[in-house]
């Protein structure tokens, strides 16, 4: 019989920095979980990646038990890394605060390929490029 599932949970954590302070620690502890079994995998994992946010997907059981699954780096940072920008707009159907080349959206569609609701590459960089819009960047070619 497969274990009852207590909690869903999506985090974002800087990679390889986990500790059990905010937000890792109080989002664990309050499904009494033992946060160093979550914190020394995780920062293991994510070593490589260090400098940079990453989305954590977590289950919980209700044994106690856990698994979790690194997404990676979010849609809208790897935007605005490739814009040059830190912030997206506020208003983005008015002010436009960067610009991204087709390379660069084929580029980010390809590393999100996996986690995105998407059949083929042309419907990623799709998904993307709204993001992209929604956030005031244009893409260019």
């Amino acid at each position: 019989m497969a274990k009852k599932i207590t909690a869903n949970l999506k985090l974002r954590i800087p990679a390889g920095k986990a500790s059990a302070g905010p937000p890792v620690g109080s989002t664990l502890g309050q499904y009494g979980l033992n946060m160093m079994d979550f914190i020394n995998p995780f920062n293991d994992q994510t070593k490589d990646m260090m400098g940079s946010d990453v989305i954590v997907h977590l289950r919980i059981y209700d044994d106690r038990s856990f698994d979790f699954n690194v997404i990676g780096e979010p849609a809208d940072d790897l935007i605005r890394k490739a814009a040059g920008i830190q912030k997206g707009s506020g208003e983005s159907h008015k002010t436009k605060v960067g610009k991204i080349t087709d390379a660069q959206l084929t580029e980010i569609a390809e590393k999100k390929m996996n986690y995105l609701n998407a059949n083929d590459i042309d419907a990623a960089k799709k998904v993307i490029a709204g993001t992209a819009r929604s956030m005031g960047v244009e893409i260019e070619g």
